[in-house]
Formats: C-alpha cells, sequence, structure tokens
C-alpha cells in the first residue's frame, strides 16, 4: 500500500478553500480536465449559487507515489460542527489566509479546534496574485498567531496555480502517516453519512483499526445494528469502489440500511463477529443555538415532511428536531439550529431537494424557565412559556464573541454591541503599523446575535470586520411573550420572546413589515402586536377598493354617494362576520423571519 496523507483545509468564508481544491484535483490528474468546474467538491446547486460550502466533500487524489486524502470544510461559523467532524478524520490541516483580508475570526476559531485535535498546520497565503494583496503585514498576523517561522508560511494563488504544488509537497513532507495498527479488529469512524433510494445509508468513513471489505458483516457499536457491506470504496469525487478500505484510509461503506436512526455520525463501525473491545471517541454533541417551527403549508404533507427530515439529519448532522403540535399550523417539528444561516439554507433544501412549501415560525433561543413551585424547563417556543403568574425567573444564553476589524472602525463596532446588550472585555492588536487590525472580545446574548447584528456590522465596518462566537453560559433575563394579531385573530406561527423593553421597537418593526407584504383584503385589515392584553404596536393595511361608480354614465352625485355607502356597509358586515380568513403567505413569514 502506497504512503497516506489525511487532511483537510480550514478557513474563514471566502477565503479561497474549493479554488484551492480544484488546483490540487488538476495538479493531481484526479479529475480529467473535459470535466473540470470551478467549485467541483461543491456538490449540491445551493452551494455553487451562494459561492459557499455547506457540506464537507472528502476526495482521494494521487501524487508522488503518495495517497492524499483532502476533506474540504466549510468556512461559516453555522457549518463549525461539519469543520470538527473533519478534523477529528485527519492527521494535518492546511490553514488558508487571504493575502489581500488578513486573518479573520473564523480562520482563529478553526486553528483552535485543529489545535486541540493536536494536527500539524502548514500555514498558506492565498490570492497573492490580487493587487492590493499585503503579503508582510498578513505573514505577521500568522506569526502571532502560531509563533511559527516566517519560512514556514507558504504563498499560493488558488485562481493561477501559483505555488500550489509547492502546499501539495508540504502535505507530505509536514504532515505524518496514519499510525499502523496490524492485527487490531476492525474500527472505522462514521464522519459523515447520506442516503441512497436504491442500496440505502452509505456512511463515510475514516478507518481507525484494520480493514473492511465487500461482503463483510459488520456491527454498529453505537446503535447496535447489523448489516452486510454491500460496497466500499473512496471518493474521487463520485464514489469509486474498492475491494477493502485499510487502517488510515478515508472512503465510503454502502451499508443497505433502510432505517435511518440505525447509522449515526460518530458511532463506530467493527465486524460483526470479531468484535473491538471498545469504541472511537466519537464527537461532542452539537448545541442547538436557534430554535424554529417547522410546518407543512399543507396539513396532509407531514408524513412527507418526517421522512425528508430523517433523510437531511443523516446529511446534516447538526440538525435537531422533535414533533410539535399547534392548535393553529397542526402537526410539525419545533427544530434547532446552528444560526440563522444554517436554518436558511435547511428551508431551502427542503423545498429544492424534496419540494416541500413550510411555514416556519419566528426564531428563538433556548431560555431556562424557573416556575414559582421550583420546576426547571427549557422554553424553546413562546408558545410553552407559562403565564406571568407562574414565572420565577428566565435565563437566556450568552455567547464569548471575537469580533476582527481595521482600527478605524472601533468606534462603530462599540456603539453596536452596545444597542445590543454586549459586555466588552478587551482588545487584542493582530498587525502593527499604519493598518492596524484589532481583535474585540465581547460577552452578548444570543437573542441579539441571530436577528441582523452580523449584517449591522458589516455595514458599520464598510464590510470589513469579520466575526465569531460560542457559547458562554446562561444568565437571567427579563423575557416576555409578544404575539401578533391579524384582523383581531393571533397568528401563533409570528408569536416570539422579546426584551420587555425593546417590545415595542421590535413589535412595531414586524407589523411594517407585514403590512407591506400582506395581500389587501376586501376591507380593512388590523395588524396589532401585543403582550398579555396590552396592545404595543398596530397598522391598518387598507382595504382593495373595487370601482363600484364604473357602471354610471351620468346622472345626479346622489348616486354615485349612494353607491359608495352601499359599498361601505357591505365591508362593515364582511368585518364583523370574519368572512374572508386573512390568508398570510409564505413571503410575509419570510419578511418578519429577516426582520
Amino acid at each position: 500500500m502506497r504512503p497516506i496523507r489525511n487532511f483537510c483545509i480550514i478557513a474563514h468564508i471566502d477565503h479561497g478553500k474549493s479554488t484551492l481544491a480544484d488546483r490540487f484535483l488538476e495538479i493531481t490528474g484526479t479529475i480529467e480536465q473535459r470535466k473540470m468546474k470551478a467549485q467541483i467538491l461543491d456538490q449540491m446547486d445551493i452551494e455553487r449559487e451562494r459561492g459557499i460550502t455547506i457540506k464537507l466533500q472528502p476526495v482521494r487524489m494521487a501524487y508522488k507515489e503518495h495517497i492524499l486524502n483532502l476533506i474540504d470544510t466549510p468556512g461559516h461559523v453555522d457549518f463549525t460542527y461539519e469543520v470538527s467532524r473533519s478534523l477529528a478524520a485527519v492527521e494535518g490541516a492546511v490553514l488558508l489566509v487571504d493575502a489581500s483580508q488578513g486573518v479573520q475570526a473564523q480562520t482563529i476559531a478553526n486553528l483552535y479546534l485543529a489545535i486541540e485535535q493536536n494536527l500539524a498546520i502548514i500555514p498558506v497565503l492565498n490570492k497573492i496574485d490580487l493587487p492590493n494583496a499585503n503579503i508582510e503585514k498578513t505573514s505577521a498576523e500568522i506569526i502571532h498567531l502560531l509563533g511559527c517561522a516566517k519560512e514556514d508560511i507558504l504563498h499560493a494563488s488558488g485562481k493561477t496555480g501559483v505555488g500550489v504544488p509547492e502546499i501539495l509537497n508540504a502535505v507530505i513532507a509536514r504532515i505524518p502517516p496514519p499510525q499502523p495498527m496490524v492485527g487490531k479488529p476492525a474500527r472505522a469512524l462514521i464522519f459523515d453519512s447520506f442516503y441512497d433510494d436504491y442500496r440505502g445509508v452509505v456512511a463515510s468513513v475514516r478507518m481507525v483499526d484494520g480493514e473492511i471489505q465487500q461482503g463483510d458483516k459488520i456491527y454498529f457499536m453505537g446503535t447496535g445494528a447489523t448489516a452486510d457491506t454491500l460496497d466500499v470504496g473512496h471518493y474521487t469525487p463520485p464514489l469509486a469502489s474498492d475491494p477493502l478500505l485499510e487502517n488510515g484510509q478515508i472512503g465510503y461503506v454502502v451499508t443497505g440500511l433502510k432505517e435511518l436512526n440505525q447509522v449515526r455520525v460518530g458511532d463506530t463501525i467493527t465486524h460483526e463477529k470479531n468484535r473491538a473491545a471498545e469504541q472511537l471517541p466519537g464527537y461532542k454533541e452539537v448545541k442547538p443555538m436557534v430554535y424554529a417551527g417547522i410546518f407543512p403549508a399543507e396539513g396532509d404533507n407531514y408524513s412527507e415532511l418526517r421522512n425528508a427530515m430523517d433523510k437531511l439529519k443523516l446529511n446534516d448532522s447538526a440538525l435537531f428536531y422533535e414533533p410539535e403540535h399547534s392548535q393553529v399550523l397542526g402537526f410539525g417539528f419545533r427544530c434547532g439550529f446552528l444560526g440563522m444561516l444554517h436554518l436558511e439554507i435547511f428551508q431551502e433544501r427542503l423545498r429544492r431537494e424534496f419540494d416541500i412549501d413550510i411555514i416556519a415560525t419566528v426564531p428563538s433561543v433556548a431560555y431556562h424557565v424557573t416556575k414559582t413551585n421550583g420546576a426547571n424547563l427549557e422554553v424553546k417556543s413562546p408558545q410553552d412559556l407559562p403565564p406571568p403568574q407562574h414565572l420565577e425567573r428566565i435565563e437566556e444564553p450568552w455567547m464569548l464573541v471575537d469580533i476582527i476589524s481595521p482600527e478605524a472602525f472601533i468606534g462603530n463596532i462599540m456603539g453596536l454591541t452596545a444597542e445590543r446588550k454586549g459586555i466588552y472585555l478587551n482588545t487584542e492588536y493582530l498587525s502593527t503599523g499604519n493598518e492596524k487590525r484589532a481583535m474585540l472580545h465581547y460577552e452578548m446574548p444570543l437573542a441579539s446575535l441571530i436577528t441582523d447584528f452580523y449584517d449591522k456590522l458589516k455595514t458599520a465596518t464598510s464590510g470589513y470586520a469579520s466575526l465569531n462566537y460560542e457559547y458562554k453560559d446562561y444568565r437571567r433575563a427579563d423575557v416576555v411573550k409578544m404575539d401578533i394579531l391579524i384582523a383581531e385573530e393571533p397568528v401563533e406561527a409570528l408569536s416570539t420572546l422579546v426584551w420587555r423593553d425593546d417590545a415595542a421597537d421590535i413589535g412595531k418593526k414586524i407589523v411594517n413589515s407585514l403590512k407591506e407584504t400582506l395581500p389587501k383584503q376586501q376591507y380593512v385589515v388590523k395588524i396589532q402586536a401585543a403582550i398579555g392584553g396590552k396592545i404595543i404596536a398596530g397598522e391598518r393595511l387598507s382595504a382593495l377598493r373595487k370601482d363600484v361608480t364604473a357602471k354610471l354614465y351620468g346622472g345626479d352625485v346622489t348616486r354615485k354617494r349612494k353607491l359608495l355607502e352601499k359599498q361601505k356597509k357591505g365591508k362593515k358586515k364582511m368585518m364583523a362576520m370574519g368572512k374572508g380568513k386573512v390568508q398570510i403567505p409564505t413571503e410575509a413569514y419570510l419578511a418578519v423571519l429577516k426582520r
């Protein structure tokens, strides 16, 4: 067997990971030139359209008598779990930094994840061909971060291919090979999986001990399931069959299992007869940050939605969901996500891959609630909040926030974070000279981060700032439930939990947003925000006006007034009788989600 090197590329979003991976595939001849296209490892249409990586993607390359197993990883904070799973399957990481943008928040976060796994780090300056590339300044930031020598930093351009062979040579020279484990029972770590309609669950694995070949009877140590191995092989990136997977290799195992809960990411595969003594460590359980209710737009699509979510869970192990029932929206799920982008991508995948239209409720964080009788609850939905007279204490999650920005924008950042209840900790400087870049450390409530904080931060810093955050603890908060009433009827999907002192502002934003997106009715529609029985914000959606005087061709003006009075009385009657229940289109829900 040829020597193996397992590595992944880690970087901040839009620093050129996928483009560099394209050059690797070209230089190693893994993909024929005629089949080559930009971002070839980004398999989903949505990734290519948005220009971001959402899913990790393994691929095997052959270079200078070595087998190189690469895992391309996402860069956005919402997909950090994909990165951490990739790092557990490799021995080294290429740390990619854009020479024109310098070290960013997610660069540091992903680097710390790699250091926790004791991986060999190869620092690379990318995009050196850009006219605004500042190689000296960015090199100084990397040296400050890693403590490495200046000559350890490689210079490359993923776009032109300059310096890319040197990176592959460094992977062979600097990253250690997998440890040989001869004669031990087979153990394979599942780091990803997906569902194939014809062959069942396909698990992406890193072989840690022994070997697995086609026809082997395998055992899943976490779930207790057994299966016959239908096929094994590697990614090119399409599936390519091999006779067996050996110690140190990265590839796939086709299990044939149709029960989706029998294969879990982080589980260990071993042989059914010659079982390993203990499981591999696996992964930390991911903690959702944002919760939203997901309901089928058509009530009879519930079973299709459940099947779709089971299949998405295989491919997106950071997704959390549990059944939920709403009096208005029927049966659905309470889903947990790592952030708003994660929620947005999930909705888009449901629509594109499974053709299911859904209604998503307003997102909220998970609150810890203590009732007056001493009982403790975790409240993930506004509907679960007990009445005020039964509440003793509400606590909300707080995050440690890192913001990296040029020094000139520090004042703008401090103003924005103060508005969002942020607590300033300290400032570190990553570089010196005329163009100083600072990293500001804050503590902030998660509820301030999940709506539009990132957009506002980009606006305040002319697009230069980057953001990373991680969970810290729970702290006491003054939170109330705000209901949205349309035509004096509460709309459960639009209820939200808000800070008491911000309720009026948020209520006004929501009713204004609904006024712009709701279709007009034959009568005036009241749109209101309320806390308990008290209305805190309101707007009126004017009625559609049918021209009832169009048929008049002359005569006294009283004829016109008579018809208009008749129309006015009819509209009052419609309002009183509750005719024409207001149908809320999906666009209106989305407008509130993005408020």
